[in-house]
């Protein structure tokens, strides 16, 4: 019997990245090298949202693309060791595995970046039929925009179980717009949902009007981030700003992708959409206490407290 057959589980479709960073020890100078730090680490959003949700106690089958190369055995490594299944991952022995690649300032904010994620596009609607038995034997999918747009509509077409999706980027999220009436649940930022419904957030006017648009779509839930200052989480009886919990931030990388997962943790327990943004930026809270993009140190019970 599949493992994945004993006990409920999550299955998340996106990108996995090998993240390279360089970070100087000053602000650094054009045409020029800076003393500093380089750092190696296993990431990509579709990988952290699926080590969020291991840490939260879910089970997750990671639906990726990576290569037969040093990084890619990188990524095993630390799926592996997470509890991750990536039985039905695609590994490529023609394609590289995905890099991100970036220059930061001494703050540690990004600059610069580099990002060859050709071998996302093995994440295709042949592939994704191959699984569409695991797909739909999950309780929830979760999908980032990384993967091909002609894949994002496959899924949105095919599986039958709450689809949450993440934008990643502006450039990306168009991907999601023909779509948006299939999914349950959405988390664009500000920007990702004043393109997505083509009304501008400048006040909290905007922000209703934004979210009732993206929901007359079919949309179910919507929770548009606004960084420090909450999240605004919507559905069809309304919405509400549902603000930061406290937390000693160290790193906002990862803030996004743990908030994600979080929201997949609450619909599983059957919170509402205000209480599922409550519990997810309790989540997103514990991330940012540390340097790395994901916390080891998240828990269910790490979050709770941060609730209480």
């Amino acid at each position: 019997m599949d493992s994945r057959e004993k006990s409920p589980y999550v299955a998340v479709v996106g990108g996995v990245n090998v993240d390279i960073g360089g970070i100087p020890f000053e602000a650094p100078r054009a045409n020029d090298s800076s003393p500093g730090v380089v750092r190696t680490a296993v990431g990509g959003v579709g990988q952290n949202i699926a080590r969020n949700l291991r840490l939260l106690g879910v089970p997750v089958t990671l639906l990726t693309a990576f290569g037969w190369d040093e990084h890619g055995r990188a990524v095993q490594r630390v799926c592996e060791s997470a509890g991750i299944d990536l039985s039905s991952a695609l590994q490529s022995a023609e394609k590289p595995t995905s890099v991100y690649l970036y220059i930061a300032d001494e703050k540690g904010d990004m600059q610069l970046a580099v990002s060859d994620m050709d071998i996302c596009r093995l994440i295709s609607p042949d592939y994704l039929a191959m699984q569409e038995k695991v797909l739909n034997g999950a309780r929830a999918v979760v999908m980032d925009a990384n993967i091909p747009k002609e894949s994002v509509l496959w899924l949105a077409e095919h599986v039958c179980v709450p689809l949450y999706a993440d934008p990643v980027s502006l450039a990306k999220a168009e991907k999601l717009r023909p779509v948006l009436g299939r999914l349950h649940a959405l988390k664009p930022n500000r920007l990702e949902a004043e393109i997505l419904s083509g009304i501008p957030i400048r006040d909290e006017e905007g922000l209703r009007a934004s979210a009732e648009k993206l929901l007359s779509t079919g949309l179910r839930r919507v929770f548009i981030s606004l960084g420090a200052k909450g999240v605004f989480a919507a559905d069809a009886s309304g919405g509400a700003l549902i603000l930061c919990c406290p937390a000693r931030a160290v790193s906002m990388t990862g803030a996004g992708d743990a908030f994600l997962a979080g929201l997949v943790r609450a619909g599983l327990d059957g919170l509402s959409t205000a209480g599922s943004a409550r519990f997810a930026c309790a989540v997103a809270a514990v991330a940012v206490e540390s340097a790395e993009t994901v916390n080891p140190r998240l828990s269910l019970a790490a979050a709770r407290q941060k609730l209480s």
